[in-house]
């Protein structure tokens, strides 16, 4: 055998010897990830499950029994408003970056914000909306809580929309420019619909990462124990009924077990929504 045929083989065996150390790292690496997560699972699940009935969705919470229908009822408001209003917004600047400014300056400077955005601490946010709305308003309200996790959604549509269109072949807007069709008829008819499920699968996602947001809400629409469905005032939801339950009531344990299974409920709704999401990327 020549030297060559050994200096192949040795490197064969090397490089054999590397790939079978990598997949065992992240072999390992991926169990213990699923442990912890199978963990998590299965202890929302044992102290979770007992405290569901009919009277955890239809009864408000209160000191002693009750349940979690308040909250449930603010945090689907909240998060639908926050959804509406970052989608529109998000949409509508992704668009821009993508199909009007492109590689302009002001485009960086909204990219690099949008960036900022996604990185930054969600209690900042929360922060920056009791500044401009909960202080000058004099009071807490389920808006306030709505137009954070609205800024907190924001840049994962932005991002999102921007990336989806700019996977649309540039020889459809040319056909469709060609046949006469105005910039904004083109958007909307042609590169909306390439990108659409790439869209909508992105505010998923983002709705589903603000639907379990707990620290903006304490400097916005605070809790109540009370039913309520008016936006300009305070309103419960389910993050901070968790956390009241788990902290400050920690001592009475009808409300420990509520708090259980409102973390349970959060959980699955935020799992629905991932599998949703994936099922539109399909």
């Amino acid at each position: 055998m020549s030297s060559l045929a050994v200096a192949d083989m040795a490197l064969y065996r090397r490089r054999r010897w590397v790939n079978s150390i990598v997949v065992f790292a992240c072999t390992g690496a991926t169990l213990v990830g699923v442990s912890w997560l199978a963990l998590i699972v299965a202890e929302l699940l044992i102290q979770g499950v007992p405290g569901l009935s009919l009277s955890t969705f239809s009864e408000r919470t209160r000191m002693s029994g009750g349940g979690l229908g308040n909250a449930i009822v603010g945090s689907l408001m909240m998060t639908a408003a926050g959804t509406v209003i970052g989608t529109i917004v998000g949409v509508a600047a992704g668009t821009w970056l993508a199909e009007y400014g492109r590689d302009g300056r002001l485009a960086s400077i909204i990219r690099f914000i949008s960036d900022i955005l996604l990185s930054a601490p969600s209690i900042i946010v929360g922060l920056f909306i009791y500044a401009i709305m909960v202080q000058p308003l004099g009071h807490f309200s389920g808006w306030a809580g709505g137009v954070a996790l609205a800024i907190i959604l924001l840049p994962v549509v932005v991002r999102t929309t921007e990336d989806q269109l700019g996977l649309v072949p540039q020889n459809l807007r040319e056909a469709a420019s060609a046949l006469g069709a105005h910039r904004w008829l083109i958007v909307t008819k042609v590169c909306y619909s390439g990108a659409r499920v790439g869209i909508i699968t992105g505010v998923l996602l983002g709705c589903a990462r603000i639907s379990g947001e707990t620290a903006p809400l304490i400097f916005t629409s605070l809790n109540s124990n009370q039913w309520t469905t008016n936006m300009n005032d305070v309103m419960a939801n389910l993050p901070m009924t968790i956390y009241q339950n788990m902290t400050i009531n920690s001592f009475i344990p009808d409300l420990v077990q509520l708090a259980w299974t409102g973390g349970l409920l959060l959980t699955i709704a935020i799992l629905l929504l991932n599998i949703i999401a994936r099922f539109a990327a399909r």
